[in-house]
């Protein structure tokens, strides 16, 4: 009789700790801590969104501040500026001035935003908006139609200095305004905040 008595026991104590621990080995499977403490989750019979964790918050900023930079229909008000330098006697900076100037300005376009671009050349990148020497000529006349937001700059000081160099008038294309200084207009740019780039 002592016997059973101590078998019921035994089996009485094991039963009830295979079923205490049942629970907490479910609990473990899913990655959830248990306790004798813990309750379930009110939010999971009322259906309430789980509080997410800061990474996931910050991924789902992200995802919805890139949405709005790329969304053509969020207004954003803000017009956008950018300097190109030249300052070189070579066509294929030239060129590749022209290209990204296009790039930009056909970007810009493509979703809804404003940009002014402004090409600014002294020294021996003059050429490239003389009458008398420009390689890429043609294709500032076809800008100056298509790209309204484009404008290009020549300085005045390197003008001077090549007229006295020359011995004869520099003349610049009409598509083209002569300031003072080059260099000074892309400072004066910079300070008003336009982004400043030398292909």
């Amino acid at each position: 009789m002592c016997n059973f008595k101590s078998v019921a026991k035994f089996v009485a104590v094991a039963s009830l700790a295979v079923l205490a621990s049942t629970p907490f080995a479910v609990a473990q499977q899913d990655g959830k801590s248990w306790g004798p403490t813990a309750q379930t989750a009110p939010h999971a019979a009322t259906g309430a969104r789980k509080p997410e964790t800061p990474r996931a918050t910050a991924d789902a900023r992200k995802r919805s501040a890139l949405a709005r930079m790329h969304d053509p229909a969020v207004p954003n008000g803000k017009e956008h500026h950018l300097i190109l330098q030249v300052n070189s006697n070579d066509p294929a900076a030239m060129n590749l001035t022209l290209n990204n100037a296009t790039n930009v300005a056909e970007y810009y376009k493509g979703i809804g935003e404003k940009v002014k671009i402004e090409v600014v050349t002294f020294g021996p990148g003059l050429h490239m908006l003389r009458e008398d020497t420009s390689p890429v000529k043609a294709r500032i006349e076809e800008m100056a139609l298509s790209s309204p937001e484009v404008s290009f700059k020549a300085c005045g000081n390197t003008q001077e200095k090549m007229q006295k160099a020359e011995n004869k008038s520099i003349p610049i294309i009409k598509q083209a305004e002569v300031v003072k200084s080059g260099v000074v207009r892309v400072m004066e740019l910079q300070e008003k905040g336009w982004a400043y780039v030398k292909p």
